[in-house]
């Protein structure tokens, strides 16, 4: 079934996606967060993924992401299996909340980063995906500001996701999101001018 009044929302690392989502819900528009459902995932399922990577990554009973980043950021098979095991959880539970969503015909929004990399259309039928897009050195500057990062972890994180001038030619419409805030407002509210 194609979700008629979904709109895929995408980016990359430190191209303002929360930024642009904040917009969107001030105007009133409805979000379905991939990265909130995983983390609810991850609590849930928090005990297969320990099977896995073991107990170091639990602290007091809850899993902590930071330590499971670290180790799934340094190993391509680690990152795949954990891929593996969440995404297709988060996408029947996106897609659950999606089909209630569609029964209000109006228009929302899915968050999904890594939209392309899970399968994009395939495995989310949208009407349409919207690229928060900002130049790779931008995203570089802005997380060495934002999340006191060494370059080379950001190096590192960036590779795990499809360069950012890919998705931009993948994209229905890209908000430009290499100017200032004021800018990126009057993106967004052109965007949505064109779902009237």
């Amino acid at each position: 079934m194609v979700l008629k009044n979904a709109i895929a929302l995408t980016g990359g690392i430190g191209t303002g996606k929360s930024t642009t989502i904040k917009i969107l819900e001030s105007q009133g528009y409805q979000i379905l967060d991939a990265d909130k459902i995983a983390h609810q995932l991850l609590q849930e399922h928090r005990f297969e993924i320990v099977q896995h990577f073991g107990s170091d990554i639990l602290e007091k009973g809850i899993l902590n992401r930071k330590k499971l980043g670290a180790i799934v950021f340094q190993n391509a098979n680690e990152l795949k299996w954990l891929e593996d095991f969440l995404h297709p959880l988060i996408r029947e539970c996106m897609l659950q909340k999606a089909y209630e969503l569609e029964k209000n015909h109006q228009a929302y929004f899915l968050d999904i980063p890594l939209f392309f990399e899970v399968g994009g259309k395939k495995c989310y039928p949208v009407s349409k995906v919207v690229l928060i897009y900002a130049p790779r050195a931008l995203q570089i500057e802005r997380l060495l500001e934002r999340d006191k990062l060494k370059e080379a972890e950001i190096l590192q994180r960036l590779a795990c996701q499809m360069d950012i001038e890919q998705k931009r030619a993948m994209s229905d419409y890209i908000i430009d999101n290499s100017s200032s805030l004021k800018d990126l407002n009057k993106q967004v509210e052109r965007f949505l001018k064109t779902l009237l």
